[in-house]
């Protein structure tokens, strides 16, 4: 099956999308995989600080999950973004991040993105460099937390990534 970007459509989860979300984040490869429950629960109470990619028959085939920092209210955080195999290649990652962050400046008053990229991945590293070129925006990196600080055994840093401020109009563009 073959689709174009233009054939999808990205809207907001639903609850009955978390499993989905869930098998899509599983197959990905590179994400931490997070619980079924956890998915549910974004798709019902970061419905609007998420994106879905949605095929011609309604199921989502990418998505991308985030939430406005409670103590950055300016900051919308990207937690994680993947693309279903079968899609991968076509610019929907990209459609995704903008189409969210469009969505989430349009409703408030957002300046600047974050997001925490492990070393080596360079499809995200690319999708958050790119996002900031496309945007006009500066981007600064820092790692945010240590290899040391993770309990569950051997895991990379995570890098923060800081894109902002962003330009009024921009995230629309």
């Amino acid at each position: 099956m073959t689709a174009t970007q233009a054939d999808l459509q990205i809207d907001r989860p639903s609850v009955a999308d978390g499993a989905a979300l869930w098998r899509i984040a599983k197959e990905s490869g590179n994400l931490d995989l997070n619980s079924s429950y956890s998915y549910l629960l974004w798709c019902r109470d970061f419905a609007g600080t998420t994106a879905v990619a949605r095929a011609e028959n309604g199921e989502p085939v990418g998505f991308i999950t985030g939430y406005v920092r409670p103590e950055a209210p300016h900051t919308l955080l990207v937690w994680q973004v993947a693309v279903d195999a079968a899609y991968r290649g076509r610019g929907l990652a990209a459609a995704l991040l903008d189409g969210l962050t469009a969505r989430v400046t349009a409703e408030r008053p957002v300046t600047s993105v974050e997001t925490t990229i492990t070393p080596g991945n360079t499809a995200s590293e690319r999708l958050f460099t790119s996002f900031a070129a496309r945007h006009g925006a500066d981007l600064s990196r820092e790692v945010l937390f240590a290899t040391g600080l993770f309990p569950d055994g051997p895991h990379d840093p995570e890098v923060l990534y800081r894109i902002g401020p962003l330009p009024s109009g921009a995230a629309s563009a």
